[in-house]
């Protein structure tokens, strides 16, 4: 129904337009012959955009103008994927896929408790059910969202799953991953709320990476075809009430394109 009503207001204004158009061309009024199409992509913008065509260059007094437009909406990655275990992406169609690195939010401190300095981090992926491979490593310096980490073309009914684990003082840290049975890894698209016991917008350790990902509301803020990767590598479920379960130790950011 929302369609509907947004195909309704596009036709009817571009409608409008082009008849106050051809009365300043023409002279005179004229009639006009419409033809709607409406088509939809999963590549287009965030808002409906649209073409309008006449036929012809110029149009003479008392002529016909035959008219043409189309509609082209917005698609969102849901039509396009299924998220299960609000952890694990399967693709619903042939998709090309690119994922980048938003942060790395392991951090420690010093006995004091101050001076927090970050330590490296790992990010894991899994297609398909293959192994986790690692698809990033370092610290949260070492991160540029603009870069892309892995790219690729998935097949129908393949399946994204996503770890990670950190290292610090000679040793990894637990390593959670989509399939560990755990809420540790999460995985959201626009509009959703981070699963934190507090708003995560608020919290006093809100990452500045994550800042440009959430409205003033604490929701997710991202791309109609993304899904973005939150992940919690220093507590447990059963910590989940600590102030430091904040989901963002490894943040990825999952882009789908549909193929022409």
């Amino acid at each position: 129904m929302r369609t509907s009503q947004l195909a309704a207001l596009a036709v009817s204004i571009v409608s409008m337009n082009t008849v106050v158009s051809n009365s300043v061309l023409a002279g005179s009024t004229t009639t006009t012959t419409t033809t709607t199409t409406t088509t939809t992509t999963a590549t287009s913008p965030s808002v409906p955009v649209g073409w309008l065509n006449t036929g012809s260059t110029s149009i003479l007094a008392g002529g016909k103008a035959s008219l043409s437009w189309g509609i082209t909406y917005p698609s969102v990655v849901t039509d396009h994927v299924t998220i299960t275990n609000t952890n694990t992406v399967t693709t619903d169609e042939k998709l090309d896929v690119e994922v980048r690195v938003l942060g790395a939010g392991v951090t420690v401190s010093n006995t004091s408790g101050s001076n927090l300095s970050f330590v490296p981090t790992e990010a894991q992926m899994s297609i398909s059910g293959a192994s986790y491979n690692r698809i990033f490593y370092g610290t949260n310096s070492n991160v540029k969202p603009s870069h892309i980490v892995y790219s690729g073309t998935l097949s129908k009914g393949a399946s994204l799953r996503f770890g990670g684990r950190y290292f610090y003082n000679g040793s990894w840290g637990s390593n959670y991953t989509s399939s560990s049975g755990t809420n540790n890894v999460r995985t959201l698209v626009n509009g959703e709320t981070p699963p934190t016991t507090y708003p995560l917008i608020n919290a006093p350790t809100l990452e500045n990476f994550i800042k440009p990902y959430l409205d003033s509301t604490g929701k997710v803020k991202i791309g109609p075809m993304d899904v973005i990767v939150f992940m919690e590598l220093t507590h447990t479920d059963a910590q989940r009430y600590n102030q430091g379960y904040d989901l963002q130790d490894m943040v990825l950011l999952v882009t789908f394109k549909t193929k022409n």
